[in-house]
């Protein structure tokens, strides 16, 4: 649900991306609407709406007139690709850092993930 420390309206739109990412929003379906997300989440419509228009600005959803928001076709190819971006970033990139500080290798690392993975 909703978190302290990251604003609202970013957390509304990261909501509605994961609903898009993991299929249950699909592509060319109407997204919630402002006042749905602010009854369920229970904060202001403004703020509901603040979240899908960030999305709308980044060509998530677009606004058909007089019926709502709808996901854009091709969003979820979008998401993915700048999620795996920033996944590369905050993740994979220290990992590999501390890896080089602890003289772990490359090679030895990928034996690591294949461990864990394994794991599961």
């Amino acid at each position: 649900m909703l978190e302290d420390g990251k604003p609202l309206f970013l957390q509304v739109a990261e909501m509605v991306e994961n609903s898009i990412i993991d299929g249950s929003l699909p592509e060319e379906a109407q997204a919630p609407s402002s006042n749905e997300l602010a009854t369920f989440h229970r904060i202001n419509p403004a703020t509901a709406a603040k979240g899908l228009n960030q999305l709308a600005a980044d060509g998530i959803l677009h606004k058909k007139r007089g019926i709502g928001m709808f996901v854009t076709l091709g969003a979820r190819t979008v998401l993915r690709q700048r999620r795996r971006e920033r996944f590369a970033v905050q993740y994979i990139d220290p990992l590999i850092a501390e890896a080089d500080k602890l003289g772990i290798d490359v090679d030895e690392l990928k034996v690591m993930l294949d461990k864990r993975e394994g794991a599961r």
